[in-house]
């Protein structure tokens, strides 16, 4: 059972065929972390490829700095050989070098174009982070770790290319999120983050597809508009107008708490969980009993 803490969830706010629930704690906290894009971008982060010739599931982090270093699920590293997205939330140590384990976006180039990784102001799509979150749950319950079917991660950046209408030299994810950045802004400025939000649940028509809840809403308000721009992707595909209501929403947050959780092996520091159950695929990541970053995303159908 995953410790979470007691959440409201407030009114909806809509666009287009995207509905989302802002989630609020009853007792907010301040992180004690960094979130990753501000460590890289001040450089008291760096990531880089593992070796010069590379590896397609790691990356090395250096985490120079004094405090940890949030990386979260879903969001897109760009850069070195090819892109890659995160498989999973990870928190680094303070003055650790460790290994992120992540996935390839990017299936046609293997060459350098930096030496370090950016973070990119995008987060996977409800329908690749399904991909993600099934495959490395099915690895890490069998004891095998934070490994993503990589196969599968390509065929779905192809295909919701090939669905909506855009194309890339080298099947690149940023490619279809640059194509449609005007589609993706619209949706973050009709959805903006809820003052006080420390979470986000999402519908796209009438099907609830994730729940993110983080222990701050410092760091919700950081991740919310990638979070966005994923998921608008899927709305783009959407032909239903449905929406879900305010209990099917408080019930999906309930099952953070009742998922069958099984902990695992963290890829980094604090404590991980895993679940596997006919609506969901869940994970979260706690440090010291406290929850970081709990997630579900809907099992396919």
């Amino acid at each position: 059972m995953v410790a979470v803490p007691s959440v409201r969830v407030g009114a909806p706010l809509t666009h287009d065929k995207l509905t989302v629930f802002p989630l609020y704690l009853e007792v907010p906290a301040a992180p004690n972390y960094r979130f990753a894009d501000e460590a890289l971008a001040d450089g008291s982060a760096v990531v880089e490829e593992v070796s010069e010739g590379g590896s397609v599931p790691n990356l090395a982090v250096d985490n120079k700095g004094e405090a940890l270093v949030l990386f979260v699920e879903g969001q897109e590293l760009r850069g070195a050989k090819q892109n890659r997205v995160l498989n999973t939330s990870v928190l680094i140590a303070a003055k650790t070098k460790t290994v992120l384990p992540v996935s390839c976006v990017e299936q046609g180039r293997w060459r350098y174009t930096s030496k370090q990784f950016t973070s990119s102001e995008y987060c996977s799509s409800s329908k690749l982070r399904q991909v993600l979150k099934k495959s490395v749950n099915d690895s890490t319950l069998a004891g095998g770790g934070h490994t993503s079917d990589q196969g599968a991660v390509w065929t779905e950046v192809s295909r919701q290319m090939r669905s909506v209408g855009s194309t890339s030299e080298t099947m690149a994810l940023a490619d279809t999120m640059t194509f449609h950045k005007s589609h993706t802004d619209r949706h973050v400025a009709e959805v903006a983050y809820s003052e006080g939000a420390a979470g986000l649940a999402i519908a796209v028509g009438g099907r609830l597809v994730s729940v993110d809840l983080f222990d701050a809403p410092e760091t919700c308000r950081k991740v919310w508009p990638r979070v966005i721009r994923g998921v608008a992707m899927d709305a783009m595909e959407e032909r239903s107008a449905a929406t879900v209501s305010v209990d099917e929403v408080t019930a999906a947050v309930a099952s953070l708490r009742t998922e069958p959780w099984k902990p695992v092996a963290a890829a980094g520091a604090g404590e991980e969980q895993r679940s596997e159950s006919p609506r969901w695929h869940g994970s979260a990541l706690s440090l010291n009993g406290n929850l970081v970053h709990g997630s579900l995303v809907t099992a396919a159908v």
